[in-house]
């Protein structure tokens, strides 16, 4: 386990930076990166190398990946962890916006898994972890840009399960519900800005009070990030893992409650729950 390679995008907070030490515990020689290095300092308290990474730059994607493969010869898991959450009515979040939420969300993960699989395919094993969000199966008002790109990785990742199978390397999904970190208050202080003021503005501020309930230790929906890096600790070392792993408080109840009740049923209790959770 000791020879075995992880490479972590997104690793300055939160889930990322949680998922590095957990690897890292679990035996791999783990390279963690981010655009924010000094977030990423305490990692190397553990012996993680960090990286500057970011995922909409092309030439930033393929030197982290370079770097890891010239040292080990390839990477075995790369845990997709990068992204962010763009809320605000459609109408009001310009296009530019939408298109950095998918750049980010999307194609960076598209693209940082195109640049391992070579190196997987040639030793016939591999995994690739991408971190969606029960977000990918439910959705919220005033979340459409931020749903269709979770939306879009559930699906992405289904068929290259299937693809890369042949080729020794495993696909999984990890569906957390909300962390216990900045990530909830500071897609709600988006939200504000984007449709706080404008025809939207009682949905925006109940939904902004939602997402900030998932963030911090403590609250209602809030799930330590640690747990999240545990499951994905446990999906990077089992022989055969899950194809899908949720994972956090409501997480099971909030997927099952999707699966069993008609759409306009299923807006009503979760926006009903909203309201409660708004105040």
């Amino acid at each position: 386990m000791a020879s075995r390679t992880a490479l972590v995008t997104g690793a300055s907070t939160g889930i990322g930076y949680a998922t590095a030490i957990a690897l890292s515990s679990a035996g791999f020689t783990v390279y963690a990166g981010a655009r924010r290095l000094e977030k990423m300092e305490p990692l190397k308290q553990h012996g993680i190398t960090v990286l500057p990474l970011d995922v909409t730059s092309e030439e930033s994607m393929m030197s982290a990946v370079a770097i890891v493969e010239a040292a080990h010869g390839r990477i075995d898991v790369l845990v997709n962890n990068a992204g962010y959450g763009s809320y605000g009515s459609l109408e009001e979040v310009p296009l530019a916006e939408g298109r950095r939420q998918f750049d980010v969300n999307v194609m960076g993960l598209a693209r940082m898994t195109q640049l391992v699989i070579p190196g997987m395919r040639r030793a016939r094993s591999g995994r690739i972890i991408n971190v969606t969000s029960i977000g990918g199966k439910i959705y919220e008002p005033l979340g459409a840009w931020y749903h269709g790109t979770k939306f879009a990785v559930e699906g992405m990742s289904d068929s290259l399960r299937l693809e890369l199978k042949p080729h020794g390397i495993d696909v999984v999904i990890i569906e957390p519900s909300g962390t216990d970190s900045e990530w909830g208050a500071l897609a709600g202080e988006g939200l504000l800005m984007a449709s706080g003021s404008g025809p939207y503005r009682e949905q925006a501020h109940i939904v902004a009070a939602a997402l900030a309930s998932t963030s911090g230790t403590g609250h209602v929906l809030s799930t330590p990030a640690k747990v999240v890096a545990g499951t994905i600790a446990r999906a990077a070392t089992a022989k055969r893992p899950r194809t899908r792993y949720p994972v956090g408080r409501g997480a099971w109840s909030v997927l099952a409650m999707r699966r069993i009740l008609p759409d306009r049923a299923f807006d009503a209790v979760f926006w009903n729950f909203y309201r409660r959770l708004a105040g």
